[in-house]
């Protein structure tokens, strides 16, 4: 049958990873470079061959098939790594990596998949590579798309890329599924988290949300939850992306500026994704072992159930930041903390927390601690003390939208009428 391109091209996407971790399995990490540039090689003539003349029966074996071929040519041409050559020769006999992969395979594609994601979150690595990395080779994006998501320079994003394969070679790290599996599974859910915060919250540039970047985090964490299905917190990580990634169409107006939560029109937000992250909490959280990405899920989920603003069940929000704060302690929980606090104790209380984090030395020049200062000095009826800490969270704020909307709001309870260097 003939195959349209759309439907090879996601086909393409979803096949890729598992070609790559294939190889990266047979022929170690030491190799990520070759077997990543065989892979592109691979998909490429896929890409060309199967519009035309249909995808075969065995996809994935059809790639990895011609993926192992590429490999064996790029290390032949290279006459002075002869040693490499020889290393993956005697690793891995020549029939195998010719004999397409039978459906018997598939208990271990999951192994190789998630060995690769272990392998792109390598803790020698660091996050922004990490990051990128994993964008690049799980998720199938260019260089220059990441780049473009992330609002820094293609070269810069390449040495990023560079950087992480070089460090690959160097350790040629083992990622075999072993006692180690639930820290590293802790690495990979962070860069997959902080992926999707960049996406949801733009920190840099003139855009309120970076969709490409959400919306890969959230494809590539139901792939992760396909893989490891019983694992709660790789669930609650999906459930708080499906939750929060619902309230996106309305966290801009129409002419690109910030619309914050008490603001939105509520009846933009998804209700099939909200229904989706729900009921996956719910039913994660019935099965115990609770860890923070689920309170993180449960806590929106509430926010995502509530009609309006006023009608939140704040308290019950306190109540899972409370057990967040004991799981995770982190001076962002506390921050988002000192709001509840704030909603259920009165803004007085919520201050009192917040002086708390001045002394820290992460948050004391950030623009979220200013803004939220802010915020519970207006609930408590000190216009011109807020006005203040949302001018000087608007001069801390990278982000243009959100700088625009601070300064909107110093200039709307400045009562002095004073103008002020934004």
């Amino acid at each position: 049958m003939t195959s349209d391109q759309a439907t090879v091209e996601e086909l393409l996407r979803e096949l890729a990873p598992q070609v790559l971790a294939g190889l990266v399995r047979r022929h170690g990490s030491g190799q990520f470079h070759l077997c990543e540039d065989a892979t592109q090689e691979a998909l490429l003539a896929a890409a060309v061959q199967w519009p035309a003349e249909g995808a075969p029966d065995n996809p994935r074996g059809w790639l990895i098939t011609v993926a192992g071929r590429k490999l064996l040519d790029q290390v032949r041409s290279e006459q002075a790594r002869r040693q490499r050559e020889d290393r993956i020769a005697m690793a891995t006999p020549q029939s195998e990596l010719l004999a397409a992969p039978s459906d018997t395979d598939a208990g271990q594609d999951a192994d190789d998949s998630l060995l690769l994601l272990f392998g792109c979150c390598h803790p020698a690595i660091s996050v922004p590579s990490q990051i990128a990395l994993t964008l690049r080779a799980i998720g199938g994006l260019s260089t220059a798309q990441i780049a473009a998501a992330f609002g820094v320079p293609e070269a810069t994003m390449a040495q990023r890329i560079s950087r992480a394969k070089q460090t690959l070679r160097e350790t040629d790290a083992d990622f075999a599924l072993d006692e180690r599996t639930a820290e590293r599974l802790y690495a990979v859910l962070h860069v997959l988290y902080l992926v999707f915060n960049e996406g949801y919250t733009a920190s840099e540039g003139d855009a309120v949300t970076v969709p490409a970047l959400s919306g890969e985090a959230i494809r590539l964490t139901r792939w992760l939850h396909r893989l490891l299905p019983d694992e709660p917190e790789v669930a609650g990580l999906l459930a708080l992306m499906l939750l929060t990634d619902a309230r996106e169409p309305a966290r801009s107006a129409p002419d690109g500026s910030l619309v914050p939560l008490a603001e939105q029109d509520r009846g933009l937000w998804d209700r099939d994704l909200i229904g989706e992250g729900t009921t996956l909490i719910t039913t994660t959280l019935s099965q115990g072992h609770v860890g923070p990405y689920q309170l993180q899920a449960a806590i929106a989920a509430v926010h995502d159930e509530a009609e309006t603003m006023d009608g939140t069940d704040w308290a019950q929000i306190l109540g899972l930041y409370d057990l967040l704060e004991l799981a995770a302690p982190n001076p962002f929980t506390t921050l988002n903390r000192a709001v509840a606090v704030g909603m259920v104790q009165g803004p007085e209380a919520g201050l009192e927390l917040l002086g708390k984090l001045a002394a820290d030395k992460r948050m004391v020049k950030h623009h979220r601690l200013f803004a939220t200062r802010a915020h519970l000095l207006e609930l408590a009826g000190d216009p011109s003390a807020a006005a203040e800490n949302y001018a000087q969270a608007a001069r801390l704020s990278t982000s243009v939208p959100e700088r625009r909307y601070l300064a909107a709001q110093a200039k709307r309870l400045d009562s002095a009428g004073n103008t002020r260097t934004l």
